[in-house]
């Protein structure tokens, strides 16, 4: 069952009219756990634009903990409590859960997908309506990220991992196979809903000797990052993943946007929000830096030598 955080909690009387203090609403298809550094960013963004929780502001956090289909009465439930800002974290299913909650909210978004292609907003510059906020892009990399995958295993069988539930799935596995077969090669994709099925994809590759791994970008596998590690490092595939937190997990390989950086806009973009701004005034905006971490470590113990060039192309280096 999802779990809304003590911080939403408030005497039923104050559902009548909006409190004194101002509430965002924090609804996020993922964990706490997995997503502590990017609420103490957002926080951040919160500061830099004059709130700060407890003083001036409240955050009532939502998590659906990766069960997306709690995402729709979560998002109900915060519009129910009257919150002032809606941010809305964790892909575009945790978007489009706030957006068919609400037209007059304010809405401010933090996801890896495209938000222009699933009809998010109608446009980056002039996202138009209730909702503003930055994109992360990590969904696009997908190409870059089997690039560097066949760089680090050049002679690995493809395959990837994708979480059916999450509407970027297919048009992410689309773009990888389309990706694979430019470089003449193939690419294997298996889905992985829950924790189980994590375990099964693992073992289906793992008959494969010799079979590299992307993990796709989604949040419940951002929630699984000790898991999905932990298989990587069981079977001994050579996997690439979409965040440097995976890397400090023992991940082979990490190619993506900061995450920290981009929540800390959506925080004061919030703030600003609530300052009086318009959310159609503000443009989505992009990342302007995407990180390369390679863990040497776990190279080593996959017996890959990582070439110098690569390296010195990487951001980060665990050793």
């Amino acid at each position: 069952m999802a779990l809304i955080g003590a911080a939403s909690a408030w005497p039923l009387a104050a559902r009548a009219q909006q409190p004194a203090m101002p509430v965002i609403g924090f609804l996020c298809s993922g964990s706490a756990e997995a997503f502590g550094p990017q609420v103490a960013a957002f926080r951040d963004g919160l500061k830099e634009a004059g709130y700060v929780e407890g003083r001036n502001v409240a955050i009532a956090f939502a998590w659906a903990g990766g069960r997306y289909d709690q995402l729709q009465s979560l998002a109900a439930d915060l519009v129910s409590r009257r919150v002032a800002v809606i941010a809305a974290v964790g892909g575009a299913v945790a978007a489009l859960a706030a957006k068919s909650a609400t037209s007059t909210i304010p809405i401010v978004v933090a996801i890896g997908d495209d938000p222009v292609k699933f009809g998010v907003v109608a446009s980056l510059s002039r996202p138009g309506g209730n909702i503003t906020g930055v994109t992360l892009f990590i969904d696009i990399l997908t190409a870059k990220r089997l690039e560097l995958l066949t760089e680090i295993a050049p002679a690995a069988a493809l395959a990837m991992i994708i979480n059916p539930r999450n509407p970027n799935a297919e048009t992410e596995a689309r773009d990888a196979q389309a990706a694979a077969q430019r470089s003449g090669r193939e690419l294997r994709v298996l889905t992985a809903g829950n924790e189980s099925d994590i375990d099964a994809a693992f073992a289906n590759i793992a008959q494969q000797p010799g079979a590299a791994l992307t993990i796709g970008t989604d949040t419940f596998f951002f929630s699984r990052q000790d898991q999905l590690v932990g298989l990587a490092a069981r079977y001994a595939i050579p996997t690439i993943y979409f965040h440097r937190a995976f890397g400090l997990a023992g991940g082979l390989i990490t190619y993506g946007s900061t995450f920290t950086e981009e929540f800390r806009v959506a925080g004061r973009y919030a703030g600003r929000i609530l300052a009086g701004e318009k959310p159609n005034d503000l443009p989505i905006l992009q990342p302007s830096k995407f990180e390369l971490v390679i863990n040497l470590k776990t190279a080593k113990a996959l017996g890959l030598a990582v070439l110098p060039t690569l390296l010195a192309r990487a951001d980060e280096v665990i050793e």
